[in-house]
Parts: structure tokens; C-alpha cells; sequence
């Protein structure tokens, strides 16, 4: 990637965050007096199997999972998502205790209640307290609009999609014939400043609520001091950096009680290049570990949250008329069968459960961890997390 391209993601990265998040509230949602204690963050993996993650030949590509967090761990080997082996259905099984069965590409909400809408329900915290910040931009209709009666988009999260914001500003720049020097960090943020001054926020990604139109221009200092710290901050830039670098923020700012992150780079093996494969796995492994660090050191999360690793499937063996590791459609172990790793408030101790469990075991079991209960669920809580 040449470096007007890092510059551009990299000011486009700041801008997202010191500018949507702030519009959100005045101040942190966790100053609600009605929550619980306990923290969640919940990060989501893609697609990747046993082979290049948890097994002899592929532990170099998760150094710091396999090396410096397993150590430490509840882990769980043998996780099975028996529903179907697309993004959304499975994080939408994970996320609701059901498996779901629908649309794959998001283009129909779950068909059950996710944990959001049931937290925000029974609690009665504001949206500010459940955030999903996504790669995959088919996870953007995770919000919350089930048919069940009492639940849907009025108690679901904050879904966040990064790199639609950026695609937008883009086709803004040349649809009107602006595309000349577009790479230029100022250019662009030019053309994100006139998209997040709008009002039609709904097409890039998330929802905005409690009337909110319009940024306020009091954040415009800060965006521009932020932009240039991180354009010289020397991270990568890829999609899951971004993703990385809004939760970190959503994390600073508003201090949720739930936050999903999902992380989607390991989809390039779509594309057929298995060495960007690999390298959308370790950069998974680091972001989730700089999660960790985040968690460790941020005084709102320190020794009351609990970090929950996953993928959202395996792929399909090599030899497979599907090209192996390129899709995750067959009904196979190397695609159904995947892992889990827990850290923090609700582990008891460090240790490895062989049994199977179930993605739909995860819903209940994050909800017993934020005080509510996923009355429609057919998942069960694992008794291994401490409530």
C-alpha cells in the first residue's frame, strides 16, 4: 500500500472517531445509575480454522492469543456453529442464542431478540451503553428489529461501519468531479467534513438517534489536532486497524457496558491469496491483544470487564471442490468447529474445557455477565463463567 493511501485511512481513521463519537452524547454512557457493574467486549474473528490458529503448525500466526493470553485463559477448543456458515447468521446466532436463518448479507434483521435488546430492555440504559463497530459491512443491520413483540430497533446498539464512511467521501469527490489529488489527507478530510455535516447518515453505515443531524462544530479543533497525531502515530493501516482504532475510542469516550468489535480482514482468502490470509489472522491476533491492553489499563474497564474471543467459522478443508481456505460453506469440521478464549472479570481460573459448546451458548452466557436474561434463547449460560 503506498503511503498517501496510510496517510489517507490514517486521517480518515482519526476524523470517524473524534468526529461521529462525539455528536453522540455529552459524556460517558457508563454514568448511568442503572447499569450493572460488569463489562463485555466481545471481538469477533471472521473466518479461520484450527490449522493456521490453534494447532502445532498454525500457533505462530497468533503469537500473542497463543502465547500471552492462553496462559491466562478460559478456553474453550471446541466451539460448533451448526447454523449457517455466513457472516451474518453467525454473528447474529452468537448474538441472539438462536440460530438465524436469514438473509445473508444483512439485508433482513435477526429473527430474534439480540443481546442488546435485551439488556437495554430490562435495564432501561441508553443506547450510548451497546456499540457494534464492524468490518464487514453485511453485520450493519445488527441494531435490533426482531418481530417479537416489545423488542426491536428502539433497544438496539450503536453499529458503527468505519470503511463506509470512507467509500462515501471517495464517491462523493468524484461524482462531482472533486477526485484530483483525493489521496491528499486535507482534501479528504474536506470530503468526510461535508458528509458528516449532513443529515443522511443512514446511508453510510449507522443510525443516529435522538435527532441528532448535524456535527457539532465545537469538535472540529479537536479533529484536526487528533488527525495529525495519528497520520504520525507510524500504526498499519488495514480495515481492522480502523475498526480497532474507533473501538479503542468508542472504549475512551463513552466507556459501553456491551461493545461487539468485528474484525474481517482473514476475508480476503476470497480473493485467493492465502498469504493475506495469514496476515489478516495476525494482525487479528495483535488487535485483539492491544484490546486486552486497552482493557487492562482504562480505569472504567480495569478488573470489572470480561473479553471474549471468537471466529465466526472455520473454512472448508483443503482438497474441497471450494478451494479450501478461499469460502467456509461446507459442512465440515475444519468449518464448524472453531474456538473460544475468555479473559478477565468472569474467569475463575485459567484452564481448557474440551467439551463442545455451542455459538449460541455465548448470548446467554454474556447476558449473565451484564445482569439479563435472553428469555427467547435456546443457548445455555457455561457454567465455567463466573457471574
Amino acid at each position: 500500500m503506498d503511503e498517501t493511501k496510510r496517510a489517507f485511512l490514517r486521517a480518515a481513521g482519526l476524523l470517524l472517531a473524534e468526529g461521529i463519537l462525539q455528536q453522540r452524547l455529552a459524556g460517558k454512557g457508563s454514568a448511568s445509575s442503572k447499569g450493572p457493574g460488569q463489562k463485555v467486549v466481545l471481538i469477533i474473528f471472521g473466518g479461520v480454522r484450527h490449522a493456521e490458529t490453534f494447532s502445532p503448525q498454525g500457533v505462530p500466526n497468533i503469537p500473542h492469543l497463543a502465547q500471552e493470553l492462553l496462559p491466562r485463559a478460559l478456553f474453550y477448543p471446541k466451539v460448533r456453529n451448526e447454523g449457517v456458515t455466513a457472516h451474518f447468521n453467525a454473528t447474529s446466532s452468537i448474538l441472539t442464542g438462536n440460530w438465524q436463518r436469514v438473509d445473508d448479507w444483512g439485508k433482513l434483521p435477526p429473527a430474534s431478540p439480540t443481546l442488546f435488546e435485551y439488556f437495554r430492555r430490562q435495564w432501561g440504559v441508553p443506547q450510548s451503553e451497546v456499540w457494534v463497530v464492524a468490518s464487514n459491512k453485511a453485520l450493519t443491520n445488527m441494531i435490533g428489529a426482531s418481530a417479537l413483540s416489545g423488542y426491536g430497533p428502539r433497544f438496539g446498539a450503536n453499529v458503527l461501519f468505519p470503511k463506509q464512511l470512507l467509500i462515501t467521501a471517495v464517491e462523493n469527490a468524484i461524482r462531482e468531479g472533486r477526485n484530483r489529488n483525493l489521496a491528499d489527507r486535507a482534501k479528504v478530510q474536506v470530503e468526510l467534513e461535508s458528509i458528516l455535516q449532513g443529515s443522511n447518515y443512514e446511508g453510510l453505515g449507522w443510525t443516529v438517534f435522538e435527532g441528532v443531524e448535524t456535527l457539532d462544530p465545537r469538535v472540529r479543533p479537536a479533529v484536526r489536532e487528533a488527525v495529525a497525531t495519528f497520520v504520525h502515530s507510524g500504526r498499519p493501516t488495514t480495515g481492522d486497524e480502523l475498526t480497532f482504532f474507533i473501538s479503542r475510542e468508542i472504549m475512551r469516550k463513552f466507556a459501553p457496558t456491551l461493545l461487539v468489535v468485528i474484525f474481517s480482514d482473514v476475508e480476503v482468502a476470497h480473493f485467493g491469496s492465502y498469504s493475506l490470509h495469514l496476515a489478516g489472522i495476525r494482525s487479528g491476533d495483535r488487535l485483539c491483544y492491544d484490546l486486552w491492553q486497552e482493557i487492562e489499563t482504562n480505569t472504567e474497564y480495569r478488573g470489572r470487564t470480561t473479553l471474549v474471543v471468537l471466529p465466526e467459522f472455520g473454512r472448508d478443508p483443503d482438497g474441497s471442490n471450494t478451494n479450501g481456505f478461499f469460502n467456509h460453506r461446507a459442512n465440515d469440521e475444519t468449518t464448524r468447529t472453531t474456538w473460544m478464549m475468555c479473559l478477565g472479570a468472569a474467569v475463575d481460573r485459567p484452564q481448557i474445557v474440551d467439551r463442545p459448546i455451542r455459538h449460541i451458548d455465548v448470548g446467554p452466557t454474556l447476558a449473565s455477565l451484564v445482569g439479563c436474561q435472553m428469555r427467547e434463547a435456546l443457548g445455555s449460560r457455561l457454567p465455567e463463567f463466573r457471574a
